[in-house]
């Protein structure tokens, strides 16, 4: 089977649509659902900016952008955490040099 022009868009909305039917179901993949919508609204932004649809491409672009940041927020917390701990401990580090 060749599949030719836009054969692999169509491949990923079967692939989407069928995740989404077996998570409706009850057999669904728990958390990669929550971040499945996200993603595909970035990659179809980012199709609609190619083929020349800009305004509304960018549109649902930084909609994904915001819900798959909203997504990985705990992500954000943990690495600002981490960098307040560093930026304490060169602080310190710092303080205890010039005494």
């Amino acid at each position: 089977m060749k599949l030719k022009g836009n054969g692999g868009l169509a491949v990923l909305l079967i692939a989407c649509g069928a995740l989404i039917l077996l998570a409706k179901i009850g057999f669904g993949l728990g958390f990669l659902m929550g971040y499945l919508f996200p993603i595909a609204l970035l990659g179809l932004g980012y199709y609609g900016i190619r083929n020349g649809s800009k305004f509304f491409g960018w549109v649902i672009f930084i909609i994904g952008l915001f819900a798959l940041v909203g997504k990985f927020s705990w992500l954000f917390a943990i690495l600002f955490a981490v960098g307040l701990i560093y930026f304490g401990i060169t602080l310190l580090k710092r303080n205890q040099r010039t005494y």
